[in-house]
C-alpha cells in the first residue's frame, strides 16, 4: 500500500535520480567529445594500412603488379606525361596480427582494383589491374604479389597456396566495399580529365 509519506519519498528520489542520470549522461559526452579530437586516441591502423597500400599500387609501374596477359605498358599521352594509375584497395588482414603500429606490419593480405588513367578514357574502357594480393611491407619500396593462375596450377588452388586460411574465403568472395568503389571511380575520373 502507497502511504502519503513513501509517495512523497519517492516524488523526492526521482527528481535525485534524474539529475544523476543527467549528470552521467553530460560527463559521457563530455568523455566522447574530448576523447574522439584526442591525438591520444588508438590510431587507426587498417587506414593507415590502407593508405600505405593505395599509395604504393599507384606509384609502382604497372608491370609490378605482376599481371600475366595484360598490356600494362600505357603509352604517354599528347600531353607527354605517362598515365597515372588510380587504385581502390580492401585490406583481409595483415602480420604479425597484434601488432599496433605501421612500422611493425610485415605483410598485408588484401585485394585491389586499378584502372590505368589515359587521358579521356572512360572508365569501362580502362586498363584494369584487380585481383587478390600478399604486399611485404617489410621492404622498401613493399613487394607486391599478385594471385594468378598458372600453366599448372588453377586460380583458386593458387590462392589457398599464398594466403593463409583465414583469409581464403574472403580472397574468393570479397572485392572493394561500396565507398571505396565510389571512391575509386571519382578519383579515375579526375585523372583521366573527365
Amino acid at each position: 500500500m502507497i502511504t502519503r509519506n513513501s509517495f512523497a519519498g519517492w516524488y523526492r528520489n526521482r527528481f535525485v535520480w534524474v539529475a544523476v542520470i543527467l549528470l552521467a549522461v553530460s560527463a559521457g559526452t563530455v568523455v566522447l567529445v574530448n576523447t574522439a579530437g584526442s591525438e591520444a586516441g588508438p590510431p587507426d591502423l587498417r587506414g593507415q594500412i590502407t593508405t600505405r597500400l593505395r599509395t604504393t599500387l599507384e606509384s609502382a609501374d604497372p608491370a609490378q603488379h605482376q599481371h600475366a596477359g595484360h598490356d600494362t605498358q600505357a603509352t604517354a599521352g599528347k600531353d607527354g606525361k605517362k598515365p597515372s594509375i588510380i587504385c581502390g584497395v580492401r585490406v583481409y588482414g595483415f602480420e604479425p596480427a597484434g601488432v599496433s603500429t605501421l612500422a611493425e606490419v610485415k605483410t598485408v593480405y588484401g585485394f585491389h582494383l586499378c584502372g590505368v588513367a589515359e587521358q579521356q578514357r572512360p572508365w569501362d574502357w580502362a586498363v584494369k589491374l584487380a585481383g587478390p594480393l600478399i604486399v611485404d611491407m617489410s621492404t622498401e619500396p613493399p613487394g607486391i604479389q599478385v594471385v594468378e593462375a598458372t600453366e599448372d596450377v588453377w586460380f583458386v588452388d593458387r590462392l589457398k597456396e599464398m594466403f593463409p586460411d583465414k583469409y581464403e574465403e574472403l580472397a574468393l568472395k570479397e572485392a572493394l566495399d561500396d565507398s571505396e568503389m565510389s571512391n575509386l571511380r571519382r578519383r579515375y575520373d579526375e585523372a583521366a580529365g573527365l
